[in-house]
C-alpha cells in the first residue's frame, strides 16, 4: 500500500518499551533509527506524490530502509 507507515513503532509495537529505552540509552541506536525515520518519511512522500524518481531509485531507498530495520530489530531483540 503507497504511503503506509513503517515507523519501528508501528511495525513492532509489542516492542514500544524496549525501542524507546534504547532511544534514550544508546546514542548509536537512536541515529540509526533517526536515519531509518528519515528514509520512510522519504519513501512515503515520494509515494504519495506517485514516485517522481525512477523505479531503480525508489528500489534503492526501500532497500536501504529493510537493511537498517533488520538491523535495528536485532539490536531491540538483543540477536
Amino acid at each position: 500500500m503507497l504511503g503506509e507507515n513503517h515507523s519501528l513503532v508501528h511495525e513492532f509495537p509489542e516492542m514500544k518499551d524496549k525501542i524507546a529505552e534504547l532511544v534514550q540509552s544508546d546514542s548509536g541506536f537512536a541515529e540509526a533509527m533517526k536515519t531509518y525515520d528519515q528514509l520512510d518519511k522519504e519513501i512515503r512522500k515520494l509515494e504519495l506524490k506517485d514516485s517522481p524518481i525512477d523505479d531503480g531509485s525508489m528500489h534503492q531507498l526501500k532497500h536501504d530502509r529493510s537493511v537498517l530495520k533488520d538491523v535495528l530489530h536485532a539490536r531491540i531483540t538483543g540477536l
